[in-house]
């Protein structure tokens, strides 16, 4: 009842007084240790003096013989053991106080990905509908009997955007219906010029992916991709290896004039795309591109179902 006050005193004044004030704030470690070797005096003290006329005159039980207060040896057994309580309780204290700090960090940080993320997903979108429309707007200007189609279809890929790709991951198949229909409306703008195949390897049922992330690497497929002969020819792949990785294939073809033109120049959408993946997948994705023949190729390969 004498001692264990004087603990609790003597451990608090050093967790909320001389640390924050000492250590935290300035760095003074010399003040801080000044300051508690007078409070560690003033508790030797206080205990000292209450076990003596509180408890026994014999204030050293533990030790061999009566011992008398205020010894050298009687003073150093209470600063150790005093010491020994505020380290312990302190370490308790800074490590609680440690691990409540790096999991609001981690929290910030999440945020911060998140709001990073969505900012870069928000800028696709127009991205994508600013390209759609001046196609649209191409269409009407000549008076083109497919602009109807075009507006229905493109009614449906913003359903799509506004409505389902608000979810950090959707389901593949979905991302691939999208990138049909995207397909269909590029169709319907070049008609009989446009040649595209689609290639799924392995059971992709269960697999969620971030949406919009191949759209750009397609709609590049289009903005760089004619022959000589005004003809596009756009393969692409989606393929399950081992089912761990998730490797996506884009394939072009384009005019060899432009070639230059096709390796150096890129666009918003895409390097949104390198940002989400750096952001998501932080090395643990592979983005290559190349230039094969008269075809520019893009693979990217990423872990399939990982938060």
């Amino acid at each position: 009842m004498v001692e264990f006050p004087l603990h609790i005193l003597l451990v608090y004044i050093n967790i909320y007084y001389l640390i924050p004030r000492f250590i935290l704030k300035k760095q003074q470690y010399v003040r801080y240790f000044l300051s508690l070797g007078f409070w560690l005096g003033l508790v030797y003290i206080l205990r000292t003096g209450l076990n003596y006329y509180l408890v026994t005159q014999n204030i050293w039980p533990e030790a061999e013989g009566v011992q008398s207060a205020f010894t050298f040896n009687h003073i150093v057994a209470v600063v150790l053991g005093e010491l020994y309580v505020v380290a312990l309780v302190t370490a308790i204290k800074l490590t609680v106080d440690w691990a409540r700090a790096r999991r609001k960090v981690d929290k910030l940080k999440g945020n911060q990905l998140r709001l990073e993320l969505d900012l870069l997903k928000s800028q696709i979108q127009p991205h994508f509908f600013f390209n759609t429309l001046n196609n649209l707007y191409a269409l009407t200007l000549e008076k083109s009997d497919v602009a109807p189609s075009v507006v229905l279809k493109l009614s449906d890929i913003m359903q799509y955007v506004l409505y389902d790709v608000k979810e950090p991951s959707i389901p593949l198949i979905k991302e691939i219906e999208y990138v049909q229909n995207y397909l269909d409306l590029e169709r319907l703008r070049f008609g009989e010029n446009i040649e595209t195949e689609t290639k799924i390897v392995g059971e992709i049922n269960q697999i969620d992916v971030p949406p919009l992330l191949f759209l750009p690497f397609i709609e590049n497929c289009f903005k760089h991709g004619s022959k000589t002969d005004g003809k596009i020819e756009v393969a692409i792949g989606f393929e399950i290896i081992d089912n761990k990785r998730l490797q996506f294939q884009v394939k072009n073809s384009f005019n060899d004039d432009t070639k230059e033109i096709v390796q150096k120049k890129h666009g918003i959408g895409i390097k949104n795309v390198e940002r989400r993946l750096e952001l998501l997948y932080p090395n643990n994705f592979q983005l290559k591109s190349a230039v094969e023949g008269s075809y520019y190729c893009v693979s990217l390969k990423i872990p399939i179902n990982e938060s």
